[in-house]
């Protein structure tokens, strides 16, 4: 991958526009870690060939690749200061013409009356996910998979122990790609068709940090290619490739939690819901966050207290001519879910007071919540 310097001791050289330098920094920037175990990894990799100027950045567990198109002078690559580069970058003036050039040991930047000398490390040390031995490559539109990780993400385990739910598993299967993520208390699983059948039905563990990332730079149209490895998963977007070890581990057997016919439905109108919660969690314990919900015909009752002895309680129509229930739950995660579904409408589904209960738009299917009771 490395060019050695030719004979007459030129060294890489490039001239740009200030954005078409930015862009790409920008597009990877998110995986360098200010605190690295290895310096080269607070670096980027600048890979400069043919007109293009490639930027690869990296923690170790999500890589980042973007282009550009240069005026390249001088073929070579080097690493240097990430974040520095960015700042350096944000600072010149727009449309600004930029030339990078390596110097002995320093990458000399110069734009306008300003002239900046980086350290660099050798390319040669910069660790890259060459081949991901991908089994097979799906397509989704990218809106698509940006909406599957909207809508899932938040319910994805923090630095738990069961480190497979520490990220989000992506399943393939025939025409659909469903995402779920759960942390042991709650459960959302979304679905999104592929623009062709898949060969084979696949299950891979996303981590966290690669869930954030790809979210991050998914918003364009489009399709994004999706290939799945052993190890890796790397999805193609635009002029950004982005690659993610995968979670070694058995993800949950979710589908056994999702209820299967609450007999218990509720429909209510969703925001009204969203902001009654929202004014009885104020009063809820600031630990626990939870909050009762009483059921009876026609009205919901919503409670909270703390160990203040204060109390909160609001009532709301709802659309319910069943039995009455009584059943604890941690607002956050009802919140979360109401805030994830579109429509006016939403549907509560509920079975007795020990059972977990299923949120979704009514007569939708594609995405769905389940939260599990608390004892209060």
């Amino acid at each position: 991958m490395n060019t050695k310097n030719d004979p007459k001791g030129e060294r890489m050289k490039l001239m740009a526009e200030r954005e078409k330098l930015l862009a790409p920094l920008q597009a990877v920037i998110g995986v360098v870690e200010r605190r690295q175990t290895m310096p080269v990894l607070a670096n980027v990799l600048l890979n400069v060939r043919d007109g293009r100027m490639s930027i690869t950045a990296t923690d170790l567990e999500v890589e980042l690749v973007a282009s550009a198109d240069v005026t390249v002078q001088t073929a070579g690559d080097v690493t240097v200061p990430g974040r520095k580069l960015l700042d350096i970058l944000r600072a010149l003036p727009e449309k600004t013409s930029v030339s990078l050039a390596l110097d002995g040991e320093k990458l000399v930047v110069k734009g306008g009356r300003s002239r900046f000398s980086l350290s660099t490390l050798p390319a040669s040390e910069f660790p890259l996910v060459e081949d991901i031995h991908a089994q097979q490559t799906v397509q989704v539109a990218r809106r698509e998979l940006q909406r599957l990780l909207e809508k899932t993400h938040f319910s994805m385990a923090q630095q738990d122990v069961r480190y497979y739910l520490n990220g989000m598993l992506l399943e393939i299967d025939g025409m659909t790609l469903r995402a779920v993520a759960t942390d042991g208390h709650r459960l959302a699983v979304c679905e999104a068709q592929l623009a062709l059948k898949a060969k084979t039905s696949q299950q891979v563990i996303v981590p966290r940090k690669g869930v954030l990332e790809l979210q991050r730079i998914l918003d364009s149209d489009g399709n994004a290619d999706l290939a799945i490895g052993t190890n890796h998963v790397r999805a193609q977007i635009g002029d950004v490739r982005f690659t993610s070890k995968l979670i070694d581990g058995r993800f949950p057997e979710y589908s056994r939690v999702i209820p299967a016919a609450p007999p218990t439905l509720i429909k209510a109108d969703r925001d009204m819901l969203r902001q009654a919660l929202q004014r009885t969690a104020i009063l809820s314990n600031e630990k626990y966050r939870g909050i009762r919900i009483t059921v009876k015909k026609k009205i919901v009752t919503v409670q909270a207290h703390n160990p203040e002895q204060e109390e909160a309680e609001e009532e709301i129509e709802v659309d319910y001519d069943g039995a009455d229930l009584e059943v604890g739950f941690n607002v956050n995660y009802l919140l979360d879910a109401l805030a994830a579904i579109d429509g006016v409408q939403v549907e509560i589904g509920l079975s007795d007071s020990n059972s977990s209960c299923l949120i979704r738009s009514p007569g939708s299917t594609d995405c769905r919540y389940v939260v599990m009771p608390m004892r209060l």
